[in-house]
């Protein structure tokens, strides 16, 4: 459904979507602090603030903070599956700028990026660097009023860092995901839960027994390792860096090539930020009725293009068979992301303490207005610790203080044994 300021699928969707944004805001009491400040502060006051992120309701929550800040928000997707339906018909028929519906064509998808893009931003918020790349390629002219943006993935801020390295980059970007409070409770906790989540609402087989090959030995990796460990599988990691390849063997797992993997795995997740982890050539190998699932942002990390050219028939929704040289192979979420494609992604709880780093970098960035350098940028440890004392009230604990003589003795050097 289609109107000036929005596209959705279907608008009477919008109180089912209502629901479900409260049942998040319920689980991200440390957002909505940080909400009921900027509604009394107002730091993004006159400011446009566009967003390609995936529509589900935590970001629902993170759009609401940003427009009780000021902003005059505009939202579209970063995947095609990953939209929430109802949340999208909730935003929009709250007023919010929104155009997404899960399971865009690619020339929607474009088409949706160029509509934020065409509401002029002054700040953007970007989950897998499309929306910074669109703007860049194709809209140089909008860069001088952009004062910076957001990166919410290892995978966006890959290529982050290598457009800042060709010096392509022309306003400065906040790398969210390297928050400790990003990457270490989202990418670990989130992506575990939610990916051993899509997977079984995909295809309802069980773990236990299973020869689970995770791609990848990142936060992403050890959080999707260790809980297919807990569901009882037999856990191989295959990798390219050395030292992760070394904490997986030190964590309890087997580590090996994946031409040698794929003989033997009977489940594969690819968390790997890279493109074509699995080929043709370790899929022609794999065992009959093998399962593929992908949780890095892309489609690409299996090798998907050539996958298509064999025989396929959809067994489950977003659960399709290939058959290749007289073996079932089975793919998850089309090679998506397979915990918004089959799943609602990562819990609230986790999304909390990520989306407190989206709307504390956007601020930041206004606080430094004209002071940074086009380039990637970590935030100040200081936010990060932070956003882990919102957490924790949230949950209720409390931590020690530091006594005045630990604090001289941390501060000094001079006393010893």
């Amino acid at each position: 459904m289609q109107a000036e300021n929005y596209t959705v699928q279907d608008i009477k969707l919008a109180e089912q979507g209502r629901k479900n944004i409260a049942w998040a805001e319920m689980q991200m009491p440390a957002l909505l602090k940080i909400k009921e400040r900027f509604a009394k502060e107002k730091p993004f006051k006159g400011m446009r603030i566009a967003l390609a992120l995936h529509v589900t309701k935590e970001t629902a929550v993170l759009v609401k903070t940003l427009a009780a800040g000021g902003a005059d928000v505009a939202i579209t997707g970063c995947n095609p599956l990953s939209a929430q339906d109802d949340v999208c018909a909730a935003l929009a028929a709250d007023g919010v700028k929104v155009w997404a519906y899960k399971g865009e064509s690619k020339e929607d998808y474009y088409t949706f990026l160029n509509k934020v893009i065409a509401t002029k931003p002054n700040i953007t918020i970007d989950d897998g660097c499309d929306l910074v790349t669109e703007i860049h390629q194709k809209h140089a002219a909008l860069i001088p009023s952009i004062i910076g943006g957001c990166e919410e993935t290892t995978t966006g801020v890959i290529r982050l860092k290598a457009m800042e390295q060709e010096k392509a980059l022309k306003y400065p970007m906040i790398a969210v995901n390297d928050n400790k409070t990003k990457h270490l409770l989202d990418n670990y906790l989130g992506t575990g839960q939610s990916t051993i989540d899509g997977l079984l609402r995909a295809s309802n087989i069980l773990f236990a027994g299973k020869v689970v090959v995770v791609l990848g030995y990142g936060s992403c990796g050890k959080g999707v390792a260790l809980r297919a460990d807990g569901l009882g599988a037999r856990v191989i990691v295959t990798e390219v860096d050395h030292f992760a390849a070394l904490q997986a063997v030190y964590d309890g797992f087997a580590v090996m090539p994946m031409k040698e993997a794929a003989k033997i795995g009977d489940v594969f997740i690819t968390v790997t930020g890279n493109k074509h982890v699995i080929r043709m050539e370790h899929i022609k190998t794999m065992k009959d009725g093998t399962v593929l699932a992908n949780s890095g942002h892309f489609d690409h990390e299996i090798e998907m293009s050539a996958l298509a050219k064999y025989p396929k028939r959809t067994i489950r929704p977003l659960f399709d068979e290939y058959l290749v040289d007289s073996k079932k192979i089975m793919v998850a979420g089309e090679g998506r992301l397979v915990n918004l494609a089959c799943a609602e992604g990562h819990p609230s709880t986790v999304m909390a303490t990520s989306f407190c780093g989206q709307a504390l970098a956007c601020e930041y960035l206004v606080k430094h207005k004209g002071k940074l350098k086009p380039v990637v940028i970590t935030l100040p440890a200081e936010i990060d610790d932070h956003i882990a004392a919102l957490q924790l009230d949230a949950l209720g604990m409390k931590i020690d203080t530091l006594t005045d003589e630990q604090r001289k003795y941390l501060a000094s050097w001079q006393e010893g044994t």
